[in-house]
């Protein structure tokens, strides 16, 4: 088990494109500068040997590595996650940076050994602003904390990669993030919660253990003006909806979907009270976003079967 006087940590930051590059510096700048200096940051490029050159080259202080497994975010993490040695691992965004406190945030829970991952709030940084009918409830879509989620420190389910420490020898315990199963294109699986289920069940090689959400460990999250369109939440709630069913199969029992089911009673009451406080917009979009999700979770249960289950977890 951890050594509990033993708080080191060190930060990983997958990435991908060169059109992110000064998102890039400046979260890896968000995560040096943090209190306590993480023992290491980590950017882990993501098959893409231009943009890896440049990093190695410029990231002066920072390891550079590529993606060693197949591409996509959760074969980068896991590839980051193997060059470090600290007990625990920060996740960062490339097109995120964390404000200052993030990183004590996340570390202050482990001090329960209990507690084998953490998560933080995640505000977004709207390229153009925030659309007037855009839901709170829906912030999810564009990766956000929306409401419904716990406003002081509690136990959670799941967090989000995006923003999310984990012990490191639970972590490989459980094989890390299963390669293949996260944001890959159009297609939206959840692998953070994939893992926090696995992670979090007794008899998975470590132990099982409690995740804690810290909403006072804060990053900003970028959000390009093409994720604030209409068209990009309906289609991005019906890809949600189909991943969580993806995922309910890979983790049969009520926890992988409890949490979902309870947060979709909620939606026709927050669709009323805002018709009635006159934001019509909000109301139809909360209607909408929670027919695509349903929608997309019908579809995958109607044909999803027919393709692969999966794909194991690359971290040995």
């Amino acid at each position: 088990m951890t050594d509990m006087t033993d708080m080191r940590a060190s930060v990983v930051v997958p990435c991908y494109s060169e059109k992110r590059w000064e998102q890039l510096k400046a979260a890896v700048a968000s995560a040096w500068a943090q209190e306590p200096r993480p023992e290491r940051v980590v950017v882990v490029v993501d098959h893409n040997p231009a943009l890896l050159e440049r990093a190695a080259r410029e990231l002066t202080g920072t390891t550079v590595v590529a993606n060693a497994s197949e591409r996509g975010a959760s074969g980068a993490r896991n590839t980051g996650v193997e060059h470090t040695t600290s007990p625990f691992i920060a996740l960062l965004d490339d097109d995120a940076t964390a404000r200052p406190g993030w990183l004590a945030g996340l570390l202050a829970p482990f001090a329960d050994p209990s507690v084998v991952g953490t998560g933080g709030a995640i505000a977004p940084a709207w390229e153009r602003g925030r659309p007037g009918w855009f839901p709170d409830e829906f912030l999810w879509v564009v990766g956000a904390t929306y409401t419904g989620m716990p406003t002081e420190l509690a136990p959670v389910r799941n967090v989000w990669s995006e923003s999310m420490a984990v012990r490191r020898e639970a972590f490989l315990a459980v094989g890390g993030f299963r390669v293949g199963f996260g944001k890959v294109g159009e297609r939206a699986r959840p692998e953070d919660t994939e893992l926090c289920l696995r992670m979090g069940r007794p008899g998975n090689g470590y132990g099982g253990g409690r995740w804690m959400y810290n909403p006072a460990a804060v990053i900003d999250h970028f959000v390009p003006a093409g994720r604030s369109t209409f068209r990009f939440f309906v289609t991005r709630s019906a890809n949600e909806g189909r991943g969580k069913i993806e995922m309910a199969r890979l983790n049969p029992g009520q926890e992988s979907l409890g949490a979902e089911q309870s947060y979709a009673r909620e939606l026709p009451r927050a669709a009323v009270r805002a018709l009635l406080s006159g934001r019509v917009g909000r109301s139809f979009a909360l209607v909408a976003g929670a027919g695509a999700a349903g929608v997309g979770a019908g579809y995958e249960w109607a044909f999803g079967a027919r393709r692969p289950k999966a794909m194991e977890p690359a971290v040995a």
